[in-house]
């Protein structure tokens, strides 16, 4: 149904729609937090006990890491096609990637005073990427979304963790990924208990300084309750995209892409923003007509119905006003000019631009990451990055000259902060008395 914005019932929807939030359920953050303390306390027992109850009952401790005669099976098992195809993305997305390096810097002054910044990355880091349907369909995307950043950023131990299909294996398809983006271990385990063992560390598995990839609300959940003890790249919601569009727009463009998010998750929210009522129309009839043939249609109409909207507003700088007070995941411009359009948009997660610019080539293909900030947190969020494996440590260095020149002021700032030791580490050495 097509709703006018500004109008109450566009409020209503737009509240609802800002309900997805992470967290929701403190019953399932309590269950959350008690598979996390069960792993640290147990260790590799806890691992292998919850994976032969959810993912393979017949995976025993020696199979729940990838040995390097499996990689070299993978590799029998795929098509030159794939790994062409493969090796294509990954230079678009390390390609676009290698320009977030950015080098130490250092500076010197005359009076021999010296500051920088080492820019060095983290040790270990950890990908969770998800089995997707019992590892029949791979989220490929994903290892070279989550691994090639680190891998440019320097991180030596790269350790990818996946739930194993029910005979135990990972599809090849994905160990191939795993190996090309430079991953250097990789781990049988899913859910709540793979981000504890990155987290805390077992027997088997070395721990993480940062942990990063998508997953279930389980995932997500314990990434939030791990947050401090590990860095981590942000806490996704589920997905959502939000089209802007003229009368010009195809509709039939609209609606797939519309589906294209609305197929993820019953949570997932697709949105559009038209200028144009018949052209809304002609997309809500496109929709009913390619829900018929979507394999995931059932999953695709409960967040259609939840949390799906057409908004009708009057011009073009309406739909950008309410695009930015949604601050969506992703945003299309389906509209004449797009590039008129870019410079008013304050908050997305990915902006894509023009009719032959649909998401799916975000996610798989054109380079900038697909690890986007959910639940209007654009606001502040950004894509997961090289920077998110990265430390910046400060270097200062004062010359005699430089203390001499600055002691006051820093003894007069510390006690007004009432810290008199700070003051008088600077006093001792100028004067010889604390």
């Amino acid at each position: 149904m097509v709703i006018p914005y500004p109008s109450r019932e566009a409020e209503e929807r737009l509240k609802h729609i800002a309900t997805r939030r992470l967290g929701a359920d403190p019953s399932l953050e309590k269950k959350v937090l008690e598979i996390l303390e069960t792993v640290k306390r147990e260790g590799d027992a806890a691992l292998l006990r919850y994976t032969r109850q959810f993912d393979a009952p017949s995976m025993d401790q020696a199979g729940m890491s990838v040995e390097e005669d499996e990689i070299r099976a993978a590799y029998d098992a795929v098509d030159s096609t794939f790994l062409e195809i493969l090796r294509t993305a990954m230079a678009n997305v390390e390609a676009f990637h290698r320009q977030q390096l950015h080098p130490s810097h250092f500076s010197t002054r005359p009076d021999g005073s010296f500051t920088g910044q080492m820019v060095r990355p983290v040790a270990a880091a950890g990908l969770y990427i998800p089995g997707g349907k019992g590892g029949e369909t791979p989220l490929i995307s994903s290892v070279l979304m989550n691994g090639i950043p680190a891998r440019l950023a320097g991180v030596k131990d790269l350790a990818l963790a996946t739930p194993p299909r029910k005979d135990g294996s990972i599809n090849p398809h994905l160990l191939v990924a795993a190996r090309e983006v430079g991953v250097t271990r990789i781990h049988k385990m899913g859910s709540a208990w793979a981000v504890a063992a990155l987290a805390y560390g077992t027997d088997s598995v070395s721990k993480v300084d940062v942990i990063v990839g998508p997953g279930n609300i389980y995932v997500a959940l314990a990434k939030k309750l791990v947050s401090g003890e590990v860095g981590i790249d942000l806490l996704a919601g589920p997905s959502e995209i939000l089209v802007i569009a003229d009368g010009q727009a195809r509709p039939e463009y609209i609606a797939a892409d519309l589906l294209s998010q609305a197929e993820h998750d019953p949570l997932a929210a697709a949105l559009l923003i038209s200028t144009d009522a018949a052209s809304a129309k002609r997309v809500e009839d496109c929709l009913r007509q390619q829900l018929e043939k979507l394999p995931r249609r059932d999953i695709a109409v409960a967040a259609l119905e939840r949390y799906g909207a057409i908004f009708l507003v009057q011009t073009l700088d309406m739909a950008l006003q309410l695009s930015n007070r949604i601050a969506p995941e992703h945003l299309e411009l389906q509209v004449q000019d797009p590039w008129s359009c870019l410079g008013k948009i304050e908050h997305a997660g990915a902006v894509f631009m023009g009719e032959s610019t649909p998401e799916a080539v975000g996610d798989y293909f054109a380079g900038p990451n697909h690890v986007l900030p959910t639940a209007g947190t654009a606001r502040f969020a950004s894509a997961l990055g090289v920077e998110n494996f990265l430390k910046r440590t400060s270097v200062i260095s004062y010359s005699r000259e430089a203390l001499e020149r600055d002691g006051a002021s820093i003894i007069r700032l510390a006690e007004l902060e009432g810290l008199g030791a700070h003051a008088a580490s600077v006093r001792v050495r100028l004067t010889g008395i604390p």
